[in-house]
């Protein structure tokens, strides 16, 4: 059943770890209390609750609502708990250090994982769209990307970067294929990007909690708002399907919280 479930979900574009996810949360339900019935599904969210983050238990009641759609018995389908919504953003790279982070790779002569930190922190690219470009989208001066349902969304480049790159290329005799490749020529992998800056990072005395690839996407959107306070225009850039989503980057990290509350609470 979950092969024929599985076929489903791809006639419904969704991603392949999309898939993969409500297949594995669909086989772990049966394997672990075997009968499909309302006393199981609710002992099996109880179990989430108990065990899980708010988000992952809401995903994987997501998974199971999706399959009890394709089995016709929506009846069964359960209620998502409610999110609290934080009121600061956690581990999320400084400007400082990320400058510091581009310098110490420049000067090492590691260029390849320079434009790797640069192009996160200055594309808002997620992991895997950051995998896609290609030499050819640097002289674009931009990569198109298609989400759900077709939804286009436009990765620009910024002409800095862009100028800084094609230096980079020119210097290196590459005029085609992808942007980021290993010491085989070969893609790097999104596992071995986040893996390399945990290792940077820890060489440099910078913490190993706040350099992971999506931190750069976080620190675009800050960045971002800090000079630009154009909420629907980063949502559009991020390719957020709800501008709440967005909303987040309005709100302050720990660390900046921390320091305006010793900086402002003197009495």
């Amino acid at each position: 059943m979950t092969e024929q479930f599985a076929h489903a979900l791809k006639l419904s574009d969704l991603s392949g770890n999309t898939i993969t996810s409500y297949c594995k949360a669909v086989e772990y339900f049966y394997r672990q209390y075997g009968e499909l019935n309302k006393k199981n599904l609710l002992s099996y969210k109880g179990w989430l609750v108990e065990n899980y983050k708010a988000k992952t238990v809401n995903l994987r009641l997501q998974a199971l609502n999706r399959y009890l759609d394709f089995i016709k018995k929506p009846n069964l389908k359960m209620k998502f708990i409610k999110v609290q919504q934080q009121t600061f953003l956690e581990n999320v790279i400084s400007d400082a250090d990320y400058r510091f982070f581009c310098r110490k790779l420049k000067a090492e002569k590691r260029l390849n994982w320079y434009f790797v930190v640069r192009y996160l922190c200055a594309t808002g690219a997620r992991i895997s769209e950051l995998l896609q470009i290609k030499v050819e989208h640097v002289e674009a001066g931009y990569l198109d990307l298609y989400g759900k349902g077709g939804k286009l969304r436009r990765l620009y480049i910024p002409k800095r970067l862009k100028a800084e790159t094609e230096k980079w290329l020119a210097e290196t005799g590459r005029a085609s294929g992808y942007l980021f490749c290993n010491r085989f020529g070969t893609r790097i992998t999104a596992r071995g990007v986040a893996y390399q800056l945990k290792m940077f990072a820890k060489s440099y005395g910078i913490d190993t909690k706040v350099v992971y690839p999506h931190s750069f996407r976080h620190r675009f959107a800050k960045n971002f708002l800090a000079k630009f306070n154009d909420i629907a225009l980063l949502a559009d850039l991020m390719g957020h399907e709800s501008i709440e989503t967005t909303r987040i980057y309005l709100r302050r990290t720990a660390t900046e919280q921390r320091d305006l509350v010793d900086r402002i609470v003197t009495w």
